[in-house]
């Protein structure tokens, strides 16, 4: 949800996912997403994206390319995640279940809304 201010309202309480994690999600799924999408998206703001975005790039997990005023992103889905209980998972495992996720979440909504 997003405030008057344009700037999302922020989540009370704790989450499964990080922030670094949503915006590597978010921009798995699309390259070529601006900040202000990824922000929205995410519902961070887009100074809390970009840091994270800086985070992602000075360790190797994602690189971007300008496209004139835009920005191409890729992600190097063989490097490895950073805390040791996930040693050996790469960021292609991370994707890969939240994908299988989404696309379970949609089927159950499709089923519910009696689309299949």
């Amino acid at each position: 949800m997003v405030g008057v201010d344009g700037v999302p309202e922020p989540h009370s309480g704790w989450t499964f996912l990080t922030n670094h994690a949503r915006v590597l999600a978010s921009i798995a799924d699309n390259r070529n997403a601006r900040i202000r999408d990824i922000a929205a998206r995410c519902r961070l703001t887009e100074r809390a994206v970009q840091k994270i975005i800086s985070d992602l790039e000075r360790e190797g997990y994602l690189s971007h390319t300008r496209n004139g005023r835009a920005n191409h992103y890729q992600v190097d889905p063989s490097k490895v995640l950073r805390h040791p209980a996930e040693a050996g998972l790469t960021v292609a495992s991370l994707l890969s279940m939240l994908v299988r996720d989404e696309i379970e979440r949609q089927g159950v909504v499709e089923q519910a809304r009696g689309d299949t």
